[in-house]
């Protein structure tokens, strides 16, 4: 497994102080991008939580999913969650060490009072004496946040006093990424009150099933509830690893309704899923793997949009017009560059693997963030496409009309071919998942030389936008790719 060290350096460590009648909550920043360009320690707060207690609660679900790996739960992880500021909202983001579970907090205008939210993305120093003091915030203590130095840090302090070296393993890159490609495929499957919501998220196992208890769980809504099926009915929702929604048991009380978002079911095989508990002013959403051995990082989601040339021009000319936007319009944007929706689609998709788009779920929409990870490698460090591209170098690789041929290095030949757009194959990777963990190495290579020589245009075979279901890649979250 690859990975590498990223250096974050803040100017202090991020602390809960009293003052007066209330609390002062100073959120530390690391580098980061703003509209300026980088910057060290960027501000994109200062006013007050009209929540404190939900709020309080919420970051610390996001900062418990930052440090846990659901699939080998006795080891830690040490990730820093992220903060953007879009404008008129804060977003806090982590992924699990596993890499099997995407959250996000929103904390939308109804949540924020008294400041104007900045633009911009960046860590933010989550250290465990802040999490032991956010635990005991009281529901009637003002509290009133700070995100980035205070104004006289700003032009007196010089270099940090506090570093981290914060590992960074491929998977978690390439995660990023394929959650924001799945979520696309989403829907709004059931919405439950609160009352009902806490009934059913107390009903959850704490910890990891074994044996057929640790299989994929399906629900289906029923009324204003989801009771449990025991096969993937129409319209019901795939709940993979119902422990890993541990988190939410620190927001419960407070949670108004729970949402759930899944792909349309179409098989019984297990499928990525998106709960969100909506709290005052805020939304926080934890998006699942197919399985707690499973992690985002192979969902294969993205390989179509890295394997065509025209897509990098295209995101190159996306990324110049996004705007830290909160919601991103895929018409507006059609417009502006004069591209058809469906290449602005594609060039999001590839703007997603150096994390500088994700997906809110509960929007339907894409959203502009800027972490700091390089497409280059998340391409580079892709077995399959590295693959596929390998095998076009070595001119494996023949096109005669709706078939391709691809002779593999031990000289087996394989056939793939071409229905509708959407490629199969006849090698034992796609007799097993039937193109739902994303496309195998063969095909990758037979549309890298017909888009090659005939200049086609990107486009997302139906599925892969809704590959969350079935994904493709690394079978183990805590193991390399395939």
């Amino acid at each position: 497994m690859t990975r590498s060290l990223q250096a974050v350096a803040y100017r202090r460590p991020s602390v809960l102080e009293s003052a007066g009648s209330g609390r002062h909550l100073g959120l530390e920043t690391s580098r980061g991008a703003t509209p300026s360009g980088p910057a060290d320690h960027p501000r994109f707060f200062s006013g007050f939580l009209t929540d404190p207690q939900p709020a309080s609660a919420a970051l610390l679900a996001v900062a418990d999913v930052a440090a846990a790996r659901y699939h080998q739960p006795l080891l830690r992880a040490s990730l820093d969650p992220v903060v953007t500021g879009n404008g008129d909202r804060l977003r806090f983001e982590s992924f699990s060490g596993c890499g099997g579970v995407y959250a996000r907090l929103d904390v939308l205008a109804p949540g924020l009072d008294g400041g104007e939210v900045g633009q911009g993305t960046t860590n933010v120093d989550v250290n465990n004496p802040l999490r032991e003091a956010l635990s005991r915030i009281g529901s009637d203590d003002p509290l009133h946040l700070r995100v980035g130095p205070e104004e006289l840090a700003v032009t007196t302090l010089d270099g940090p006093v506090v570093e981290k070296k914060v590992p960074l393993p491929d998977r978690w890159l390439r995660g990023f990424a394929e959650a924001q490609v799945i979520a696309a495929g989403f829907d709004l499957r059931a919405e439950l009150p609160a009352a009902e919501a806490v009934r059913f998220l107390r009903t959850l196992p704490r910890t990891a099933g074994r044996g057929a208890a640790a299989g994929p769980h399906w629900v289906v809504p029923a009324g204003r509830t989801l009771r449990p099926a025991t096969r993937p009915l129409p319209g019901a929702v795939c709940l993979p690893g119902p422990a890993r929604l541990e988190a939410f048991r620190r927001v419960l009380r407070h949670a108004t309704a729970l949402r759930v978002y899944g792909p349309a079911v179409t098989g019984a095989a297990a499928t990525a899923s998106a709960w969100e508990a909506v709290l005052p002013g805020m939304r926080l959403t934890l998006t699942l793997s197919p399985d707690t051995s499973r992690g985002f990082s192979g969902e294969g989601g993205v390989l179509h949009a890295l394997a065509t040339p025209e897509a990098a021009e295209d995101a190159e000319l996306i990324a110049v017009l996004l705007a830290w936007e909160p919601r991103v319009d895929i018409a507006d944007l059609a417009a502006a560059s004069g591209l058809t929706a469906e290449r602005v689609r594609v060039a999001l998709v590839r703007l997603g693997t150096s994390g500088r788009v994700g997906y809110d779920t509960a929007e339907a929409a894409y959203f502009h963030r800027e972490l700091p990870y390089d497409a280059a490698r998340v391409e580079r460090h892709n077995p399959r496409l590295r693959s596929a591209r390998d095998l076009v170098a070595a001119g494996a690789v023949r096109v005669d009309g709706a078939i391709g041929t691809v002779t593999a290095g031990d000289g087996h030949v394989h056939r793939v071919r071409d229905q509708a757009g959407v490629l199969s194959c006849s090698c034992l990777w796609w007799a097993r998942h039937r193109g739902g963990r994303g496309p195998c190495k063969h095909a990758l290579a037979v549309r890298i030389v017909r888009r090659g020589g005939a200049g086609e245009h990107a486009r997302i075979p139906d599925g892969a936008a809704h590959a969350g279901g079935d994904g493709s890649g690394a079978a183990r979250t805590d193991g390399g790719a395939r």
